[in-house]
């Protein structure tokens, strides 16, 4: 029953970070110090990757007709807006896919209760937060290059303690890019990208190998998938109406505070 808790207590942490601009690597490194989950470490992989494919999940939900929409237009084999956008979509992809298929032991090491690590990105995390939410909102689209640059900011938020939505949305809006359809990619970009993950590792065979009970994991999914869902629509609102300083004092405070722990 401990082990169950513990797990919903990382899924909860896992759907409200992944789309608040916090950092959910950050905060499921933390949280797992917190609660001494060493039976959660030990499997930390796995538990990361099912805790991404609930809020991937929940994301689909949430962009469901615009997906769709997505797909009607890549059926009718024509160069229009929604095959752009899929060509965008791919383009972003390919900076952390090449670093996650390059990198895979070196950043599987960082996850292990890095504590200083994930408290320095968490300070960079606020600052980019900072400077993006006194950015002038504009109309301008995501452009081929835009989806680029990104792309590379969704990589280096493969760091624990770099928010991925903090990251990229950031970068969206510092590049001019309208607060809407910032958040709209930010949240689209990055579920090829677990899905992918995911069956890389049913391929590689990762998760058979585990012995661990399904109960937890099981648990700590539905948990991320509901609070992602609360979350990527609140995360709309707050981008849209430039609420971000508060989450940059957020990163500035935790990110602090790992910092002196870490260093006592």
């Amino acid at each position: 029953m401990e082990e169950i808790i513990r797990a919903i207590i990382l899924g909860i942490i896992q759907g409200l970070t992944e789309f608040l601009p916090v950092s959910s690597s950050g905060h499921l490194e933390l949280g797992k110090l917190i609660l001494g989950d060493d039976s959660v470490a030990e499997q930390s992989m796995l538990m990361t990757v099912l805790l991404h494919a609930a809020t991937a999940l929940s994301t689909i939900v949430v962009f469901r007709k615009e997906i769709i929409e997505i797909f009607k237009g890549l059926f009718q084999f024509k160069w229009n807006e929604e095959a752009e956008f899929s060509v965008k979509i791919i383009l972003s992809m390919i900076p952390a896919a090449a670093i996650g298929l390059l990198f895979e032991e070196e950043i599987e090491a960082l996850f292990d209760k890095n504590v200083l690590l994930v408290g320095m990105m968490l300070i960079i995390t606020g600052l980019l937060l900072f400077l993006a939410d006194r950015a002038k909102n504009t109309t301008k689209k995501v452009g081929f290059w835009d989806s680029i640059i990104i792309g590379i900011s969704q990589a280096i938020a493969i760091l624990p303690g770099i928010s991925r939505s903090g990251a990229t949305i950031s970068t969206s809006v510092l590049l001019g890019i309208d607060r809407g359809r910032a958040a709209k990619f930010s949240f689209l970009m990055v579920v090829p990208l677990i899905l992918g993950k995911m069956a890389k590792d049913l391929m590689d065979g990762s998760f058979s190998q585990q012995n661990e009970d399904l109960v937890p994991l099981l648990a700590g999914f539905g948990a991320a998938f509901v609070t992602g869902l609360l979350a990527c629509v609140w995360m709309i609102k707050l981008v849209k109406n430039a609420k971000l300083s508060y989450f940059a004092v957020y990163c500035f405070i935790v990110g602090a505070i790992a910092i002196i722990y870490a260093l006592n």
